[in-house]
């Protein structure tokens, strides 16, 4: 398993829904300088992360949205790290899980070096792998 081991002036971490993301932001000694519960668009991380300035990074966990999220800060030239939604037991293990909580401990796992990373496919091979990811689906449903 790897971790995201860089340091920044910021992370941000992002609770990543369809149609809503809740968004922390945590300085390098820890404390929170923003938190809020936004709607999903380019728009508002934009508003986001010009605050910040460019040394920041944005963690967000692996699920099914987190493509948009990758090609905004790849655009931009801000570091991105995907979360291995498998190895991210410090979220899922807690007696209380909720958008702030789960958002924070992301950008504390960022800020600590115990995030655990991904592989963020590049947006030409993404295409290809959801056609096979699909394509694995129906074969196995239909032997």
């Amino acid at each position: 398993m790897r971790f995201y081991k860089k340091q920044h002036q910021f992370y941000i971490g992002i609770d990543l829904h369809a149609r809503t993301m809740y968004i922390c932001v945590i300085n390098n000694i820890g404390e929170t300088v923003f938190h809020k519960n936004m709607e999903c668009s380019r728009d508002n991380l934009e508003l986001v992360t010009n605050t910040f300035g460019k040394d920041i990074v944005v963690g967000v966990e692996c699920i099914f949205t987190w493509y948009w999220v990758a090609d905004f800060c790849a655009e931009r030239g801000i570091d991105f790290a995907l979360g291995h939604a498998y190895y991210m037991k410090s979220i899922h293990g807690g007696k209380t899980k909720s958008d702030k909580i789960d958002s924070e401990k992301i950008a504390n796992m960022l800020r600590g070096g115990m995030f655990p990373i991904a592989y963020a496919y590049p947006k030409a091979k993404r295409a290809v792998r959801d056609l096979l990811r699909r394509r694995l689906f129906f074969v196995r449903q239909r032997a």
